[in-house]
C-alpha cells in the first residue's frame, strides 16, 4: 500500500505541485508557529515545499523530507533545501526538533504504522516540543483514489492519542480543503504538545 501511493506521486508529482504549491496556508501555518517553542522544525512529508519555503521565509530552521523521491526533487528546487528522501518509518531521531509539521502527510499510513510513525515523532521532538497533524475527516481506511488514506473524525483521533501517554492535545479544530472547488471537503486539525 505504502508503494502503491508512493507511485502515484511519483507519477503524479507536476500536476500534484501545481495543485498544492501555491494554496494560501497562512492561517494554519501561523496557528503552528503560535504553539511553537523554538526554531527547528521538521517538515514532514513535504510535498511541494510550500509549508517549508513558508517557515524559512520566517526564519526558522526547516529540515524537510518526502517519501517521493518525484516530490523531494521538486521541493528542493522550490525551497533551495537538501530535502531528505525519506519515508516516515525511517525517522529516527531523539530530542532533535522543536515542532513537525506533518500536513496531509501521515494520513497514507495504516493504523498500526501511524502509530509506529507517531513513536517516531514524538522521540524526535524535545520535551514541550508540537506536532502539528492533518486528517481527512471520517472513519474511512482504505485505497481511494490510488493511494491509501486513514481518515479521522473527533472520536477515532481521541482514541488514537489515548495511547501515548506524554501527549496533550492543544488545539483540535475541523478546516474545509483550501484548494479551489474542493470546499466541501473537511479536513480535521490537531496541535499536540509532547509534555514529558
Amino acid at each position: 500500500m505504502i508503494n502503491q501511493t508512493l507511485d502515484y506521486y511519483n507519477r503524479n508529482a507536476a500536476s500534484f505541485n501545481k495543485d498544492t504549491v501555491n494554496v494560501e496556508f497562512g492561517q494554519t501555518q501561523s496557528l503552528f508557529l503560535e504553539y511553537l517553542e523554538g526554531e527547528k522544525i521538521l517538515d514532514f512529508g513535504c510535498g511541494s515545499g510550500r509549508d517549508s519555503k513558508y517557515f524559512l521565509e520566517q526564519g526558522y530552521d526547516v529540515t524537510a523530507c518526502d517519501g517521493s523521491i518525484e516530490m523531494v526533487k521538486l521541493a528542493s528546487a522550490y525551497t533551495g533545501l537538501e530535502v531528505k528522501h525519506m519515508l516516515f518509518s525511517e525517522l529516527r531521531e531523539d530530542s532533535v526538533y522543536d515542532g513537525i509539521w506533518a500536513c496531509s502527510s501521515i494520513l497514507h499510513c495504516t493504523y498500526d504504522e501511524l502509530t509506529n510513525v507517531f513513536v517516531r515523532m514524538l522521540c524526535a521532538i524535545h520535551v514541550g516540543g508540537v506536532i502539528y497533524t492533518s486528517f481527512k475527516y471520517g472513519d474511512f481506511e482504505g485505497m481511494k483514489n490510488e493511494r491509501y488514506f486513514i481518515d479521522f473524525n473527533e472520536a477515532k483521533l481521541d482514541q488514537f492519542l489515548s495511547q501515548f501517554n506524554c501527549v496533550k492535545v492543544e488545539k483540535e479544530w475541523i478546516t474545509s480543503d483550501v484548494r479551489p472547488g474542493r470546499q466541501d471537503e473537511k479536513w480535521l486539525n490537531v496541535i499536540i504538545r509532547r509534555i514529558k
